[in-house]
């Protein structure tokens, strides 16, 4: 096993509906090491970046507009094959096709609004 980083963002609506804290939780209880926290608000030239593979699509702007809505919560998260552990328990990006017991199965609402990112 290789130990690993990867960023994780709790989005805005997981923020807004006081998931923070049990979305942390999950990580830590599986021994995740979280080496780097932020509460942030995110600017639109970092949205833009960050969604680039996206940009041109119909989704794009709502998405932008999505991610400056309210605060995030910005994570480098440490461990071993840490990459593959955390996008299994953050689950499947559209929340219709997310286990139950993953991140996004759990708490998601739509797929607009998706909770949490995970980097591979």
């Amino acid at each position: 096993m290789s130990k690993e980083r990867t960023f994780v963002m709790i989005k805005p609506d997981a923020v807004q509906r006081g998931l923070t804290g049990e979305i942390i939780s999950r990580f830590e209880k599986k021994g995740i090491k979280i080496v780097a926290m932020k509460l942030m608000s995110v600017p639109r030239k970092l949205a833009e970046k960050h969604y680039a593979i996206h940009k041109g699509k119909s989704f794009f702007e709502e998405t932008v507009n999505y991610i400056m809505s309210a605060p995030v919560v910005a994570m480098v998260l440490e461990g071993n094959d840490i990459i593959k552990m955390v996008r299994t328990m953050i689950g499947k990006t559209d929340p219709m096709e997310a286990e139950m017991g993953t991140i996004r199965g759990d708490y998601c609402q739509f797929i607009g609004r998706n909770i949490v990112h995970g980097s591979d």
